[in-house]
C-alpha cells in the first residue's frame, strides 16, 4: 500500500515524520522548530513512551502539568495543544476524540500597548539604520515583527503604493499601505540588496530559503533578485532544511533591542516592543476615523472581535461615558 501525497515517508525517526508533515503543509521553519520542541517535550514528559501507545489521557496530563505546575502562559499552552494535536493528525493519522471538557486556556484580555503619534515618531526617530527602517515599516504599514523581516524585494509594489504580507498569521496573504515617505529609502535598500547578493553569487552562494512547494516549482527561484530577504542578515549560515549556505533574513533580536535601547532614550514610560508600532498603527488609523473594517484587512484579522479592541483603547463604543466627577 502507498503512502498518500499528504503522509509523510515510513522509515523515519518521528521528529523526522513531524518534520516532513510540516514542511508538506508549508508552514515556516519557525513552526517546525517550535512544534518539534513541544512534542519532544510530550514524549520526555511521559518518560519516551511512543505517542502511537497514548492518547486523550496523555495529553490532559500533559497541558495539565504545563498550565499547574510550569505555571506557562495560555498561548504556551495552546501552542503546546495544537503541536500535540499536529503529531497525532498529520503524522500518526489518528483523530483524537477530545472531550467538550478540555477547553484550551483563554488568553487574558488585556489592552495592547499603545503609542501617542508624538511618542511613536519619538522612538522611531532615535533608531538609525535598517532598525529605523523596520520600525517605520512596523508603524507605517501594520506589520507584525516577523512579517517585516520575512518581507522579499518583490513584496514592495512601488507602483500600486502597496506591501504584500506573505504567509502571515494563519497563512494567509494580506495586502497593506506603502508609506509614501519610505518609498526613496526602500529603493535603495532593494539596491544594497542587489550588491549583497551579487557578492554571494561570485562566492558560489547567492541562494535563500524558499517553502518547500515554491522550491519544487520554481527550482531557480532561489537565485533570482526578487526572491531575496529586503533586510539580509549580515553574514551567511547553513540553511538547517537544505545545508546549503544561504543567506537569511536578519535576526529578530536585532530590532527589537533596537527598539528597546530607542525607548530608554526617549524616557517613555511605557513598555514598548516592536509590536507596540503595530497597535499605535491601528489606534490612530481609528483616531483618523478610517473603518474597522479597512483596519481588519490590513491588519490581516480574520475576526473583526479581534480588530475591536482597539477602540477599547479609544474608549468608544460602550466606553464612551463621560466621568460624573467631569459633569
Amino acid at each position: 500500500m502507498q503512502n498518500s501525497p499528504s503522509s509523510p515517508p515510513q522509515g523515519k525517526k518521528l521528529l523526522e515524520q513531524v518534520s516532513d508533515a510540516i514542511r508538506i503543509k508549508h508552514n515556516s521553519q519557525r513552526t517546525e522548530k517550535t512544534y518539534i520542541d513541544w512534542i519532544s517535550r510530550y514524549i520526555l514528559f511521559h518518560k519516551k513512551r511512543h505517542p502511537k501507545d497514548m492518547g486523550v489521557e496523555e495529553i490532559q496530563a500533559f497541558i495539565s502539568h504545563l498550565a499547574t505546575e510550569r505555571r506557562l502562559s495560555a498561548s504556551s499552552q495552546n501552542q503546546a495543544l495544537s503541536a500535540v494535536i499536529f503529531l497525532y493528525r498529520h503524522v500518526l493519522q489518528k483523530e483524537i476524540d477530545l472531550p467538550s471538557d478540555l477547553i484550551r486556556a483563554e488568553k487574558s484580555k488585556t489592552l495592547p500597548v499603545v503609542l501617542t503619534q508624538p511618542e511613536a515618531l519619538a522612538v522611531i526617530t532615535s533608531m538609525t539604520g535598517l532598525s529605523q527602517l523596520m520600525a517605520k515599516i512596523l508603524y507605517g504599514s501594520g506589520l507584525r515583527l516577523m512579517e517585516c523581516l520575512r518581507l522579499r524585494v518583490k513584496d514592495i509594489d512601488f507602483g500600486n503604493h502597496t506591501i504584500i504580507v506573505r504567509d502571515g498569521k494563519g497563512e494567509d496573504d494580506r495586502a497593506t499601505i506603502l508609506p509614501d515617505s519610505l518609498i526613496p529609502a526602500l529603493q535603495a535598500q532593494i539596491k544594497t540588496v542587489a550588491l549583497i547578493h551579487q557578492q554571494d553569487l561570485k562566492k558560489g552562494c547567492g541562494e535563500v530559503y524558499l517553502p518547500y512547494a515554491l522550491a519544487k516549482k520554481y527550482p531557480n527561484a532561489s537565485k533570482e533578485d526578487m526572491w531575496q530577504y529586503l533586510f539580509p542578515a549580515l553574514s551567511l549560515s547553513t540553511d538547517p532544511v537544505s545545508k546549503k549556505t544561504m543567506r537569511h533574513h536578519i535576526d529578530p533580536s536585532v530590532l527589537q533591542k533596537a527598539v528597546r535601547r530607542a525607548a530608554q532614550l526617549t524616557k517613555i514610560d511605557k513598555p514598548i516592543s516592536p509590536h507596540t508600532f503595530r497597535h499605535s498603527f491601528a489606534t490612530h488609523l481609528l483616531q483618523a476615523g478610517y473603518d474597522i473594517r479597512t483596519i481588519q484587512e490590513l491588519l490581516g484579522h480574520k475576526d473583526v472581535k479581534t480588530t475591536m479592541i482597539y477602540t477599547h483603547v479609544l474608549q468608544l463604543g460602550g466606553m464612551a461615558v463621560k466621568s460624573p466627577l467631569d459633569s
